[in-house]
């Protein structure tokens, strides 16, 4: 019998995930609370409280998962042959004229509809 590794989690995940959401609750109340207080010291400490949580949130399988899932993303990137400036422009403005001839036929083919409905029902 297999047993599938993706399915599978540590029973303390459930609470790594709670005191993350606390931890991000907590942040999001004391910004409200504080609003007194200085703009710096909030932005300091929201942002110190999110990296909290962020760090005990990828403590969880699902974490360290989505951890994997981001920097293979960031390889593929790595491997993407990106246009030059010339090839960006050409195909720029290929796409702009396509839509001005489109947007044309259809102003076209409105103003024919408007006038056949107008002939049909004599408005």
């Amino acid at each position: 019998m297999t047993t599938s590794t993706e399915n599978q989690s540590n029973p303390l995940d459930i609470v790594k995930w709670g005191v993350a959401l606390l931890l991000v609750a907590a942040a999001v109340i004391a910004n409200q609370v504080f609003a007194e207080a200085s703009v710096v010291a909030r932005v300091a400490g929201v942002i110190v409280t999110f990296a909290i949580a962020g760090f005990i949130a990828f403590q969880t399988v699902k974490g360290k998962q989505a951890l994997s899932f981001a920097r293979e993303a960031h390889i593929e990137v790595r491997k993407v042959i990106w246009p030059t400036r010339q090839e960006a422009m050409t195909t720029t403005f290929i796409v702009l004229a396509a839509t001005g001839v489109v947007a044309l036929v259809l102003w076209g083919l409105d103003a024919i509809l408007l006038r056949v409905v107008n002939f049909i029902t004599g408005v």
